[in-house]
């Protein structure tokens, strides 16, 4: 008989249990026999808690203290049958809030229930995701806990609309066959597509990437620091998409799910501009605001054809970051050219700019089998001491084996030079990341390739990018003090100090003050010198 393995060691949760329980999964439109293994691991919540700011939580709650998640319905699909449910008193909600679903999708409501027993896993993820006092969006205004396996035979295999669109699933598939993976991620992907659903999925926590989360559509979620599968997906795709710093990807991925539950809540408030909010609580424009936002470790690394780090995806969460990107604004590209297929297409001539160097846009594109299309945003960079994020992301249209083959250039428009690409073949993202780009008036091109890589004439998809000043001053206030100040966004940096040139950096422990759209921090007035830097984690 499979198995559905839960190795629950959990510190501050509802219990402590290490359990196996007997299962196999009746696929019921699909001859597929796979197991569903709980992502679970031996980690306390503090180190989640203590990784706040390099997530951007703190920043943004202290700015914007209304964006918790308000009135937005979640789901929760956890395996394990029967411990599947959440309690609602250990994760601080009322009861009311939570919708429970049996096997067959019958909606059950109040606590407790016939339809399964309590999860110590289910309450670890629902603390970090939406609980209270802590939980990352926890002003959620419904949650509907499903079972994995009758989760995807009857809802996700079903084709069965759901009201929520934002759903958790910190666990994974194991032992698939190759082509029953393809099957998963087909309906997972006409899914997403179909009822503008965003999944956001564990990788594993071990070996390679697993399904659901390697779907195109879908966001994969690593653990940052914690114990994680690394990519390529099977077929050569970049996954995972973004990491969140927790001891396992079951951990991890609420993080993510809540940040994803934020942003939906402020697109929903046209917080990207008036009239925006169909096309910024698109999932498409969702996942590109995420993979934009995130900060690259140290050791970050991608190319060309592979636009995500195989470790880290496009780096790791930031959620003020990903709403800054968001409040900034839709602009659409200056000007749309087109060029026979397979021609090059050379920074344009048009004098317009976009209006703004970070924001992003929710558009279409359309080319035929000869020709190649071409969408220009013209960007004037005054600053010197930036980096340059643009992330370029479209769905896998349903019922399509294949994806339309969309790029991503940044040419430096007065001396005609490509400055980066992103060209992978195979990826639904596109991602640029530079490190520092110099003053300059560039031409970021979004293209669609034609002939061969042609799967319908029109795509849409969503863009996002952000030119930073990142910049560290001290200075003295009116006591005397020094006084560190660095932006608040970018956000995500570590303010470090060392006593002598020659001395080991180490984090200063004080913990920064948000001032206006910047950090401030007093620093000791008895120490006689010292050095300072910001760093990424």
């Amino acid at each position: 008989m499979s198995q559905v393995e839960s190795q629950q060691c959990l510190a501050n949760f509802h219990a402590s249990t290490h359990e196996n329980y007997g299962f196999k999964p009746a696929f019921q439109t699909k001859s597929l026999v796979a197991l569903v293994l709980i992502l679970a691991a031996c980690i306390s919540l503090a180190p989640v808690l203590m990784a706040d700011d390099i997530m951007g939580f703190n920043a943004l709650r202290q700015k914007y203290p209304s964006i918790t998640g308000t009135g937005i319905a979640v789901a929760q699909v956890e395996a394990g049958f029967p411990e599947l449910e959440v309690e609602p008193s250990i994760v601080g909600q009322p009861a009311s809030l939570f919708v429970y679903f049996n096997t067959n999708g019958t909606a059950v409501t109040g606590f407790p229930n016939s339809v399964g027993s309590v999860s110590d896993h289910a309450n670890g993820v629902a603390g970090i995701f939406y609980g209270l006092p802590s939980g990352f969006a926890s002003g959620v205004g419904r949650v509907d806990n499903y079972e994995a396996s009758s989760f995807f035979n009857h809802f996700i295999s079903g084709s069965i609309s759901i009201p929520t669109r934002i759903v958790n699933q910190s666990f994974i598939f194991t032992s698939l066959s190759a082509s029953d993976q393809l099957l998963v991620e087909s309906d997972y992907d006409n899914y997403a597509a179909t009822f503008n659903v965003l999944f956001l999925s564990g990788m594993g926590n071990g070996g390679p990437v697993s399904a659901p989360g390697t779907a195109y559509n879908s966001i994969g979620v690593a653990a940052y620091g914690g114990a994680s599968s690394v990519g390529p997906n099977s077929d050569g795709r970049s996954k995972p998409d973004i990491t969140a710093p927790a001891g396992a990807t079951s951990f991890s991925t609420p993080l993510v799910s809540g940040a994803a539950t934020l942003l939906l809540q402020a697109a929903n408030q046209d917080t990207g501009g008036s009239g925006t909010s169909a096309s910024a609580s698109d999932i498409r424009t969702l996942k590109s605001l995420l993979l934009c936002g995130a900060i690259k470790p140290r050791d970050w690394t991608h190319g060309s054809s592979a636009p995500l780090d195989t470790r880290y995806g496009a780096g790791v969460l930031n959620v003020f970051n990903s709403y800054t990107i968001l409040a900034a604004g839709k602009h659409s590209f200056v000007e749309s050219t087109v060029v026979t297929t397979g021609s090059s297409h050379p920074a344009g001539t048009n004098p317009g700019n976009v209006t703004s160097n970070v924001g992003w846009d929710f558009n279409s594109i359309s080319g035929t089998s000869v020709q190649d299309k071409v969408n220009h945003y013209y960007l004037n960079v005054t600053n010197q001491n930036g980096s340059f994020t643009a992330c370029l992301n479209w769905n896998r249209q349903v019922n399509q084996p294949k994806i339309n083959d969309l790029d991503l250039f940044l040419y430096d428009v007065a001396t005609g030079n490509l400055v980066a690409s992103s060209i992978s073949t195979i990826d639904n993202v596109e991602l640029i990341y530079l490190a520092a780009l110099s003053k300059g008036r560039y031409d970021l091109q979004v293209v669609k390739n034609g002939l061969t890589k042609r799967v319908t004439s029109a795509e849409s998809y969503a863009l996002t990018y952000q030119v930073t000043d990142t910049s560290l001053a001290i200075s003295k206030n009116d006591f005397g003090s020094p006084v560190a100040a660095w932006p608040l966004f970018p956000n995500g940096f570590v303010l470090e100090s060392k006593p002598s040139l020659d001395a080991a950096w180490s984090p200063v422990p004080d913990p920064a003050s948000v001032v206006n759209n910047s950090y401030q921090l007093t620093l000791s007035p008895t120490q006689t010198s010292a050095f300072y830097r910001l760093r990424l984690p």
